[in-house]
C-alpha cells in the first residue's frame, strides 16, 4: 500500500511554526502518513521544531522547493545561479533535519517564465543545467537526499515539460532524480502511466491532485493505471496531494485556482486520502 501525503499548500501559503503547530496534529489525526512542507524562503517555519512535532506525531516529512521570479539555474547570471543553489542547498538541510528523502519540485527555472529555444538552444540549456545542479545534487547525495527534479505543463514554464526532456535533462546526476505531478502529467503526456514507465527507477516523488488540482478520485484520471505502473516500477515513495488555497491571493494567483476546487479545504484532503487509499 502507498504512504498517502498531503501538502500544507491545501491550507496555507506560506508555511509558518504556527500553521504547523495547528495543521500537523489534524493531518495526522485523519490518518494520513506524510506531511509535504513547501520552504518558500528558508526561516518561514524552524526544521529542528517541525522535527520534534512531526515525531511526537509519527508523521513522515516531505519537503517541496519553490521556484518564484529570481530562482534559476539556467539562462540567468551567474548571481542568480549562485543564490538559487544556496537556497537549494539550504532546502536539502531541511530536509535533513525533518527526514525527508527528498527535496521535490522545478528546481531549474522560476515557475512562469517561459521562452522559445530551437534544439540547439535547447541542448545548450540541458547542459547549463546539468553543470549548475550537479553540485546541488553532490551535496545532496552526501546527506542521504534526492533532488526531485518536476517537469511543469507548458503554461508554466518551457523548460521541461515532459519525463522525457527531464530525464534527458538531468538523468545519470548524483543525486538527482524525478518528482511527477499527475496534474502536469495530464495536460504534457499522452499517455501518463507509460511515461512513468518510462521515468522507471528515476522516479523519486509523486504528487497527486485531480485534473483540476482538486480531490483526487473526483476526475478522468486512470487512477488504477497509475497505480499499476507505479508498483511495476518499484516505487516506494509517497503519493502526496498537492493542492492549494483559493483563500490566499498570491499562492492563487500562481496556481490560477480561481474557484474552490472542494466543498472545503478540508474535505478536499480527507475524500483524496479515502480516495487514494483505495488504490
Amino acid at each position: 500500500m502507498f504512504e498517502i501525503g498531503v501538502n500544507t499548500w491545501v491550507w496555507v501559503s506560506p508555511l509558518t511554526d504556527e500553521d504547523l503547530v495547528r495543521l500537523a496534529p489534524q493531518v495526522a489525526a485523519w490518518g494520513f502518513d506524510v506531511i509535504e512542507l513547501p520552504v518558500e524562503r528558508p526561516g518561514d517555519w524552524d526544521p529542528r521544531r517541525a522535527a520534534g512535532l512531526l515525531a511526537e506525531l509519527g508523521l513522515k516529512a516531505s519537503v517541496v522547493l519553490v521556484m518564484p521570479p529570481g530562482r534559476d539555474l539556467v539562462a540567468a547570471p551567474a548571481e542568480t545561479v549562485a543564490q538559487t543553489q544556496d537556497y537549494l542547498r539550504r532546502c536539502v538541510d531541511a530536509a535533513v533535519a525533518v527526514g525527508s528523502p527528498v527535496i521535490g519540485g522545478p528546481a531549474y527555472a522560476s515557475v512562469g517564465r517561459t521562452w522559445r529555444m530551437s534544439a540547439e538552444e535547447r541542448t545548450a540549456c540541458y547542459a547549463e543545467l546539468r553543470e549548475n545542479l550537479a553540485p546541488v545534487g553532490e551535496y545532496a547525495a552526501e546527506r542521504g537526499v534526492t533532488v526531485a527534479v518536476e517537469p511543469l505543463n507548458r503554461y508554466e514554464t518551457s523548460l521541461l515539460n515532459t519525463v522525457e526532456q527531464a530525464a534527458e535533462a538531468v538523468g545519470g546526476l548524483p543525486g538527482v532524480g524525478l518528482a511527477l505531478d499527475v496534474y502536469h502529467m495530464n495536460i504534457e503526456e499522452r499517455d501518463p502511466a507509460r511515461a512513468v514507465r518510462r521515468a522507471g527507477e528515476l522516479v523519486a516523488h509523486v504528487q497527486v491532485c485531480a485534473n483540476d488540482r482538486g480531490t483526487p478520485g473526483a476526475d478522468h484520471l486512470d487512477w488504477p493505471g497509475l497505480a499499476g505502473a507505479l508498483r511495476e516500477i518499484g516505487y516506494a515513495g509517497p503519493l502526496c496531494i498537492e493542492s492549494f488555497t483559493a483563500h490566499n491571493r498570491s499562492i492563487a494567483t500562481a496556481a490560477s485556482i480561481w474557484r474552490p476546487l472542494a466543498g472545503t479545504q478540508d474535505a478536499l484532503a480527507v475524500d483524496g486520502l479515502a480516495f487514494l487509499r483505495t488504490l
